[in-house]
């Protein structure tokens, strides 16, 4: 990790965003927190219809309505094009937002882009990262380098979801 990386904390502020969904259509965090009527948890993932991007996506989708109840709304971001977002959408039945960041400029104000150890070596890659933000715009949570299979599950009980 090279001292430039971002490592968000709870109390900084969430850096603010517009990024295109699965049907290009725009989507803003802070226009989210305002009309959503709360928190957002969001998630940033490497790759749409790759085996672990799946499961983790998979299982926000099966604990959905738990995030909703406890008043979070869920977005998923990667570097993936609203193309292969609407069909990873499609193809697994995902019913809540995911946003394409190509450009990993989003990625890494959050500090989910950037040096990672894959299979033993240094590569630059996404760092699966995710983050709970409360309603006025501010960080609660910060997780990095979460693994794909059971964060979910560890997610709902740090949120109380």
């Amino acid at each position: 990790m090279t001292a430039s990386t971002v490592r968000l904390q709870p109390g900084d502020t969430a850096p603010d965003f517009t990024l295109p969904d699965a049907d290009g259509t725009p989507v803003t965090l802070s226009e989210v927190l305002k009309s959503g009527g709360g928190r957002v948890v969001l998630y940033f993932y490497p790759a749409a219809m790759t085996p672990g991007c799946t499961t983790e996506a998979c299982d926000f989708r099966d604990n959905l309505r738990q995030f909703q109840a406890a008043g979070f709304t869920v977005l998923g971001v990667s570097p993936d094009t609203p193309e292969r977002l609407a069909e990873f959408r499609d193809q697994e039945g995902l019913t809540f937002p995911l946003l394409g960041d190509p450009d990993r400029e989003v990625l890494r104000a959050y500090g989910a882009f950037g040096e990672k150890k894959n299979y033993g070596k240094v590569v630059q890659g996404v760092i699966r990262s995710t983050f709970a933000i409360a309603a006025d715009g501010t960080v609660e949570k910060a997780f990095y380098n979460v693994k794909a299979t059971g964060h979910v599950g560890r997610l709902r009980r740090e949120l109380g979801a």
